[in-house]
């Protein structure tokens, strides 16, 4: 199970540029069936586009803009998201939050004696984590912060083990 984020952003300003074609082109195809005078003439684009050149600014600058948007759309739907399920060892549909599994392992980082203040990196492959603590002295912490997240690790059992780096970082030095 690897859920994935949707791509909500580039398909909501896609739809949201359409919408506005499509409502422009409503209101000109009912105020030409009405008999009022369009906002968009179709008689003036027509002629705009029939005598623009293909080696003309304009036209060059336009293709060049919607080739770009249509590169960019391309690459959002292509890449995959930030995966939000991490998938856990035992039965193939088990995961776990991504935000949940953050927070268990800064909390078991922060239960160590003498941190303050634990920030998390987690990759696929990587456990990284910055502590910082109040403690003049802070050896062997690296190594009880290690062994907490590594025991949390064991208790959530992702699919793929990461390995846990840990760097601590004294608030006061020792005078």
């Amino acid at each position: 199970m690897k859920r994935r984020t949707r791509r909500s952003l580039p398909a909501s300003l896609t739809a949201a540029v359409l919408l506005v074609l499509c409502v422009l082109v409503a209101v000109a195809a009912i105020q030409r069936l009405t008999g009022n005078q369009p906002w968009l003439d179709y008689r003036a684009v027509a002629t705009a586009v029939h005598n623009a050149r293909w080696t003309d600014l304009v036209p060059a600058l336009i293709s060049a803009a919607v080739a770009l948007a249509g590169l960019v759309l391309l690459w959002a739907a292509l890449l995959p998201g930030k995966r939000r399920i991490l998938p856990l060892t035992g039965d193939p549909d088990s995961g776990a939050d991504t935000t949940g599994y953050r927070s268990a392992l800064r909390a078991a980082a922060t239960d160590v004696d003498g941190v303050e203040q634990a920030r998390l990196k987690t990759g696929s492959r990587k456990v990284k984590v910055r502590v910082k603590t109040a403690r003049t002295r802070p050896d062997g912490l690296s190594d009880a912060v290690r062994a907490a997240v590594e025991s949390r690790l064991d208790h959530i059992s992702p699919a793929r083990r990461p390995a846990v780096s840990v760097r601590v970082r004294a608030t006061r030095e020792a005078s």
